[in-house]
């Protein structure tokens, strides 16, 4: 967004921030299902590192009592953005192989998590011993460190993937599309590394692979159902004590660049929230 070459970059100016979680200070004519002083998250777009925000009812969900607002201001994107694409769209099955890409990052870890949940064998791909100790403690049954192993070679001798889970692009998405089973679905769920990848038809055409593109909050303009229902299945995991959301680094308002270049330089695992004052 930053840089203005995400798919839904709002107009100029703007304020940052795609998600929050805080309390209902006052309500709009009409709003109806919500009061003042419920705890809520809020799926925005923009809008979220501001003290006070203004947003459409149809964004927001209540939280359960025992969420902490720290889990709720990382939850509905990362946890709403790997069950919809692993249960909605891949129609992910107990005993698949399922490999993730960029897996210790916001979505990664969501996804080797829900995964494991959802029955797969996971193949989780991170740089490095640390990010790939998040992934393990994710439930991933395999670990490739992107930094110095041959994905391709990796996955191959693990017996392919039947689903694989791309937030990263480029490089990563060739080598992984090349070690998929027939008949194989692939998600593109973003760019982290700032190369789109030009997908040959005449290859999906061989091997009979589909590539299910996957963008969470487009939902909410024609098909809102898909988000909530997800969101009610993951609000009740949560509550199971099922799913653990992984929050590497806390900071203040005045310090939110700061978790911005963490973002940046790829140094945070899982997400980063700012806190805007002691809820």
């Amino acid at each position: 967004m930053i840089k203005g070459t995400y798919q839904d970059t709002p107009s100029h100016p703007f304020t940052l921030g795609m998600e929050v979680a805080g309390v209902i200070d006052s309500l709009g004519d009409g709003v109806k299902g919500f009061a003042i002083g419920d705890r809520v998250a809020v799926f925005g777009g923009q809008g979220g590192l501001a003290e006070l925000g203004c947003f459409d009812a149809i964004r927001a969900v209540k939280l359960p009592d025992a969420m902490p607002f720290t889990d709720a201001a990382a939850f509905q994107i990362a946890y709403g953005t790997s069950h919809v694409a692993l249960d909605y769209r891949a129609r992910l099955q107990p005993g698949e192989t399922l490999l993730v890409l960029g897996a210790a990052g916001g979505v990664g870890l969501t996804a080797v998590e829900i995964g494991k949940l959802m029955g797969a064998n996971v193949i989780a791909c991170a740089r490095g011993a640390d990010k790939l100790q998040a992934a393990k403690a994710a439930g991933a049954d395999h670990l490739i460190d992107a930094r110095t192993q041959d994905i391709r070679a990796e996955v191959k001798s693990l017996g392919g993937a039947d689903v694989v889970y791309d937030p990263v692009g480029g490089e990563q998405w060739d080598a992984a599309f090349r070690a998929c089973k027939p008949d194989a679905r692939l998600l593109p769920i973003g760019f982290a590394s700032g190369e789109v990848p030009q997908i040959k038809s005449n290859h999906l055409l061989v091997k009979n692979l589909s590539v299910l593109g996957v963008y969470w909050g487009g939902y909410l303009a024609f098909k809102p159902e898909v988000l909530t229902d997800s969101l009610a299945t993951l609000m009740q995991w949560h509550a199971d004590g099922r799913l653990h959301p992984h929050v590497s680094n806390t900071f203040p308002l005045d310090q939110a660049d700061e978790g911005l270049e963490m973002l940046r330089t790829r140094k945070s695992t899982g997400k980063v929230v700012i806190t805007i004052q002691d809820l």
